[in-house]
């Protein structure tokens, strides 16, 4: 079984920027892909962007390509998302996710593991 832990979430002004960190730790090995998922209030959980874990194969959400910037630290088990350009309809609990197969997928039934999510808030 995987754990996942996010972190680095936090109350930033429009246009400003954040990086959050997510630590995978436990059984590790069947890990291929990892994601990026984000859930507003009163709405549902999107997609935001996801990265292969033996390779640099990415994809993001129209709404956030160009503004934000997924990448892994395969020695230590972390993915991270640089958010720049933040803007108000950002505001949202972020998690993180874990595939047990290499294609990258877009569906959070796609994934297998999810951490408790940290809150980022942008303020206009």
């Amino acid at each position: 079984q995987v754990q996942l832990v996010e972190s680095g979430g936090g109350l930033v002004q429009a246009g400003g920027s954040l990086r959050l960190s997510c630590a995978a730790s436990g059984r590790t090995f069947n890990t291929y892909t990892m994601g990026w998922f984000r859930q507003a209030p009163g709405k549902e959980r999107d997609f935001v962007a996801a990265i292969s874990w033996s390779d640099v194969n990415t994809y993001y959400a129209a709404s956030v390509k160009g503004r934000f910037t997924i990448s892994r630290d395969n020695a230590k088990n972390t993915v991270y998302l640089q958010m720049n350009s933040l803007k108000p309809d950002d505001t949202a609990v972020y998690y993180c996710a874990a595939r047990n197969r290499p294609s990258i997928r877009t569906y959070t039934a796609d994934f297998d593991s999810w951490g408790q999510g940290t809150q980022v808030t942008v303020s206009s």
